[in-house]
């Protein structure tokens, strides 16, 4: 059986005019309790819920509010959420929902903090009391994980680099980070994940995929229907067979300026309509820049930066930093994907970054393409006083068939229900 996400819904709606694409924007908290969220029908009652942080928000108006797991505390004892905006981080980077378990229930991942370990709780059927939890995948890295069908099987893996994958508790922390993905035993899925390595151990990518690295995605590149890994310095072409853990050959990019940052999560999609699969990307999670880069003939790739540093680079006058959270959808019902993404407010506290005191927006971003093998990305803006997380979830929550955003960050955690 072919896996499609939890959160991701099927979307049958007649193209709209993007005048006419507007949104209702519903509060649930403004408590920071996560930075990511995920949609499913956890209590299988036909309505879409909520879970951001250790809680659920049951649909279809959202008033009820129950705790799957206990809140986090701190090792003194004290709970430690709703977390310190300005100070604190949460333990709830992300969260994809999903039927560990094959029970036709929807269970919930998270990722904590990057470096920590990628958590399952069972969906418990209606029962009463906590969700059982399960660590799969002990040491999580990296900024942007994904819960994607890697290998194709029909499956999904975990789309996670580490640092201390496969190592003994003495090594752990000491260096050795390796790109690649964890593969999920699907005969005993609460199991510890198989981390499968694409680059090889060298004190190069000691430096270059630590516990905080940026800039990570999957997504057919060369078109020879197996799934790559890209990072901010280019694509890994998956090899025709994945029996065995060997090195994937690697493409440089850059996909953005050399030596940057990178930004958060990275799409492969045929932006322009010309049949060769593109990259779209922001350049810095904590800066500026987001950009689409379309594939040539030959295999190289041509930048088409549509936001910088200033209004000028993008000429609706749109700019904004910190886009530390992207998601592809078609918004607008024409059968092409759109772009939604946003702000991080106060990634590292109100002082740090690029704009910290600036307007938290969030943005969907129109593809149109001029037929002729152009594109551009047109923005709209959704809000200005919520802006993304880690993560943004897009998904049909009152099924009318338009897809709506929910976003999880330091604001709040907050709805916006297609008109």
């Amino acid at each position: 059986m072919k896996f499609t996400p939890l959160l991701i819904v099927s979307l049958a709606a007649l193209p709209l005019h993007a005048a006419s694409v507007s949104f209702k924007k519903q509060t649930l908290t403004t408590e920071f309790v996560a930075e990511g969220c995920a949609l499913a029908d956890f209590d299988h009652d036909g309505h879409m819920d909520i879970t951001a942080g250790c809680s659920i928000w049951y649909g279809p108006d959202f008033a009820r509010r129950a705790n799957f797991t206990p809140p986090s505390v701190n090792a003194s004892g004290p709970t430690k959420t709703p977390y310190d905006p300005a100070k604190g981080y949460s333990d709830y980077f992300l969260a994809y929902a999903h039927d560990f378990n094959g029970d036709s229930w929807a269970d919930i991942l998270v990722y904590g903090l990057p470096g920590e370990p990628a958590l399952v709780y069972i969906n418990p059927k209606g029962r009463a009391g906590n969700w059982e939890k399960h660590a799969i995948f002990d040491v999580a890295d990296g900024e942007s994980p994904d819960l994607k069908d890697i290998n194709g099987d029909g499956k999904p893996e975990l789309l996670v680099h580490s640092s201390n994958a496969n190592k003994p508790p003495a090594a752990q922390g000491k260096g050795g980070g390796q790109l690649g993905y964890a593969e999920i035993d699907w005969a005993n899925p609460l199991s510890k994940a198989r981390f499968r390595p694409i680059t090889p151990k060298s004190p190069a990518n000691d430096e270059k995929y630590f516990r905080y690295t940026h800039g990570y995605g999957a997504g057919d590149v060369n078109g020879d229907g197996r799934v790559d890994v890209l990072t901010k310095d280019g694509w890994f072409e998956q090899p025709a067979s994945t029996k065995q853990d060997k090195d994937w050959v690697f493409h440089p990019g850059p996909f953005g300026p050399t030596g940057a940052r990178g930004g958060a999560h990275m799409y492969v999609y045929d932006v322009n309509g010309d049949g060769r699969n593109d990259v779209i990307t922001s350049y810095d999670a904590h800066g500026f820049g987001l950009g689409w880069f379309e594939r040539k003939t030959d295999g190289s790739f041509i930048e088409h930066k549509f936001m910088g540093t200033t209004p000028e680079e993008n000429k609706q006058g749109v700019k904004f930093s910190q886009l530390h959270a992207m998601r592809l959808v078609d918004m607008d019902g024409d059968g092409v994907m759109d772009l939604v993404t946003g702000k991080r407010r106060w990634a590292h506290g109100p002082s740090a970054d690029a704009e910290p005191a600036a307007a938290p927006v969030l943005y969907w971003f129109q593809l149109k393409r001029d037929g002729k093998g152009g594109a551009e990305f047109i923005p709209h803006r959704i809000d200005d006083d919520s802006g993304v997380g880690t993560q943004v979830t897009t998904g049909d929550l009152n099924k009318d068939g338009k897809p709506d955003v929910i976003v999880a960050n330091k604001k709040g955690v907050f709805v916006f229900t297609q008109q």
